[in-house]
């Protein structure tokens, strides 16, 4: 899908699976769960398939399994 197609502006909405992600509501970005910024779907690249989240970085999405205590050898 071209960025511009179909949802201009506003967010679409994700099913997250493992290694990919199916669009059920088109749309221009996602946001992320721990800063709230945009990502435009052509650069979403980090997500959580337990929680349904997106991520705009790697460190955003190391944080958040930090704070949901999933890392190895992470006391809950």
């Amino acid at each position: 899908m071209n960025r511009h197609e179909g949802g201009a502006s506003r967010p679409a909405k994700i099913h997250y699976l493992d290694g990919d992600f199916e669009i059920l509501l088109h749309g221009s970005h996602v946001t992320c769960a721990m800063t709230g910024k945009n990502i435009p779907l052509d650069e979403l690249r980090y997500w959580s398939v337990a929680r349904q989240e997106a991520y705009a970085s790697c460190e955003d999405s190391l944080e958040a399994e930090k704070r949901a205590g999933r890392l190895p050898n992470q006391s809950r």
